[in-house]
């Protein structure tokens, strides 16, 4: 089964879906590709981080499940995934790259992940160390990118309390799909 995290910028999606992976058994987060340099402090291993040409050469080669540019910088899922075998897999993606999993997959379980306020966006954007010229950019497609996330969401979870979210994405994604509530049902919309 594939299931997606997506949600603006700042929502905490890598940190939910880390911390997700860590609890729920047989589930795998797929590592995206990008084309956008490391920020300060972040993992080397958090993206497989390729210059231009990398990444157009392999989703030319139909490498990528879903691919995107975004903020400047391509982002794409590669397909199959890295270590494919038995088990789930999650995607930490944006709404246009769910967009295309949905159109490929339309079993998909889709999860918005959302900020609770613009201002507690804006606060985990600078404490993440984002580019301060993007900062304004971010903000300001936050809105587009929660009613797309919406209309293709089966799930909605809020992420003010970092600990709940991850109760309820790892609840999402340990109950097989022919078992969860449509979107809206018990999820904080």
């Amino acid at each position: 089964m594939i299931y997606v995290l997506v949600g603006p910028s700042g929502a905490g999606k890598g940190t939910i879906a880390a911390a997700v992976v860590a609890r729920v058994p047989g589930l795998r987060l797929s590592r995206s590709w990008t084309t956008r340099p490391p920020r300060p402090g972040e993992a080397p291993d958090a993206y497989v981080f390729v210059d231009e040409a990398a990444f157009r050469h392999r989703a030319a080669e139909g490498g990528f499940l879903e691919w995107a540019e975004v903020f400047g910088h391509l982002y794409g899922t590669p397909w199959p995934p890295e270590g494919a075998g038995a088990g789930d897999v999650l995607l930490e993606i944006d709404v246009q790259g769910a967009r295309q999993v949905r159109h490929r997959h339309p079993e998909a379980v889709v999860v918005l992940v959302d900020v609770p306020s613009a201002e507690a966006q804006r606060g985990r954007l600078l404490a993440r160390g984002d580019d301060p010229g993007l900062l304004g950019e971010r903000l300001a497609a936050a809105p587009e990118e929660r009613r797309r996330g919406r209309d293709l969401a089966d799930h909605v979870v809020v992420n003010e309390d970092l600990g709940r979210a991850v109760e309820e994405v790892a609840g999402i994604v340990g109950t097989p799909p022919s078992a969860t509530p449509p979107a809206g049902e018990g999820t904080p919309a």
